[in-house]
């Protein structure tokens, strides 16, 4: 797949750039100031040449406009207005944009029944159908999307009807939503489906920006937060603070306090000075060995000990969280995704996903291992030799001589297993 870029240099390089088929979905929280992204997305798609369909849903024409500031390219944006009809209400305000811009710059389309989704996706299609290879597309909310269709659940299938479709058209899509508006699961189930996810979010008056999935990426300097800051219309994404590959020098601050010494104290017992010690504990200096050796013999502590690694508080080996999982995708094709959750001689366990409506006519795993599968979450039917079967949430399942043949969901919910093969 091309790389392409998405306007900002910066992000390009955080993220190892966009490629033809993403969909990227941003998770915004309010004055994180999101629409510089898609105004920059815009514009380099432009100078490309490349055909752009603009779905607003939370957005007038004439705001539109005003914030893209791209009039002299019209012939490359298409703006499909889901607004005017929708949220607007049909406002007599909203409708003077098509009296007073009858020979406006971009071509902008009302669309009169934005809550009937059929007719909304069909208007959608018709427009792809006549835009050519390598179109770029932006859903200025998902979150207005909700708001008019009613619930998470038709925002959701039109999402899983799109976002694969978009992927197969080799186009690039942006996807906007309000973070706080959805449920954990409406967004943890969007992230199964899309390429990428980019969260926006606020601290402390600093803006910050982190990836939360980067599919095909191996750069994980992008999972971490970075502030960015917007002058001048453009965006600076400042890099990280790289954290010591080992930090000696809390380990040795650690032990001093509970020692109940000063860096003063310290310092006199080795005849060095404070403010040697205080770029000791900062990682700013790396002590030599014979210093180091001085410090140990000080603290009372054997200099093995100031070297083993210091778990995080809330870190143990036995505890796995279900989104350090989520991040481990071990396995996806059409209907499933799985995960891994631990591997090992011994034993291996997989988080698995299967699709609304999917279908597989195979087992989702190839292992010589036994296995169990319990069902977490939903309703699954599972053909097993000549036997078929309705699992139910709570159910479980010992294969050893066979697998199963045929796996159908036929709800309208994702099916999620816990596979531990032995």
């Amino acid at each position: 797949m091309g790389k392409i870029s998405s306007g900002i240099e910066s992000l390009d390089s955080l993220i190892g750039s966009l490629y033809i088929g993403d969909n990227v979905v941003w998770e915004t929280e309010a004055g994180t100031s999101g629409d510089i992204f898609i105004q920059k997305f815009i514009a380099q798609s432009l100078s490309e040449d490349k055909d752009i369909l603009y779905v607003s849903f939370n957005r007038s024409p004439q705001s539109i406009l005003l914030h893209t500031a791209i009039r002299e390219h019209s012939e490359k944006l298409t703006i499909l207005d889901c607004f005017t009809s929708g949220k607007g209400k049909s406002d007599r305000a909203f409708l003077k944009f098509y009296e007073n811009n009858k020979q406006s710059a971009p071509h902008v389309i009302k669309v009169n029944r934005p809550g009937d989704i059929s007719f909304f996706s069909e208007t959608v299609n018709s427009i792809q159908d006549k835009f050519s290879e390598g179109a770029r597309y932006i859903f200025d909310s998902l979150t207005g999307m909700q708001d008019l269709w009613g619930d998470e659940n038709s925002t959701y299938k039109f999402f899983t009807y799109m976002c694969p479709r978009l992927y197969d058209l080799g186009t690039v899509a942006y996807w906007i939503l309000e973070k706080d508006a959805h449920s954990q699961p409406f967004k943890a189930n969007l992230r199964h489906i899309t390429q990428v996810v980019i969260e926006l979010y606020k601290k402390k008056d600093k803006l910050f920006l982190k990836a939360l999935k980067l599919d095909g990426r191996t750069n994980r300097e992008a999972f971490k937060p970075h502030s960015y800051e917007i002058e001048d219309n453009n965006i600076f994404i400042v890099p990280a603070k790289k954290e010591p590959a080992f930090d000696i020098g809390g380990q040795i601050k650690n032990a001093r306090i509970r020692l109940g010494m000063s860096q003063k104290d310290l310092a006199d017992k080795i005849g060095l000075t404070s403010s040697f010690i205080s770029q000791i504990e900062n990682n700013q200096i790396s002590p030599s060995l014979s210093s180091f050796l001085q410090i140990a013999e000080a603290l009372g502590i054997n200099p093995t000990d100031l070297l083993q690694k210091e778990k995080k508080r809330d870190e143990v080996e036995w505890l796995f969280k279900k989104d350090n999982a989520l991040q481990s995708l071990f396995k996806k094709e059409q209907g499933y995704s799985l995960f891994n959750i631990v591997s090992n001689d011994k034993a291996s366990a997989y988080f698995t996903v299967i699709h609304p409506g999917a279908e597989l006519y195979k087992h989702f795993l190839n292992n010589k291992r036994d296995e169990l599968i319990h069902v977490l979450k939903g309703n699954i039917s599972v053909k097993i030799d000549a036997s078929e079967k309705t699992l139910n949430s709570g159910d479980s399942i010992y294969l050893k001589h066979s697998l199963p043949s045929i796996w159908k969901n036929t709800s309208d919910k994702e099916v999620e297993l816990l596979v531990i093969c032995i």
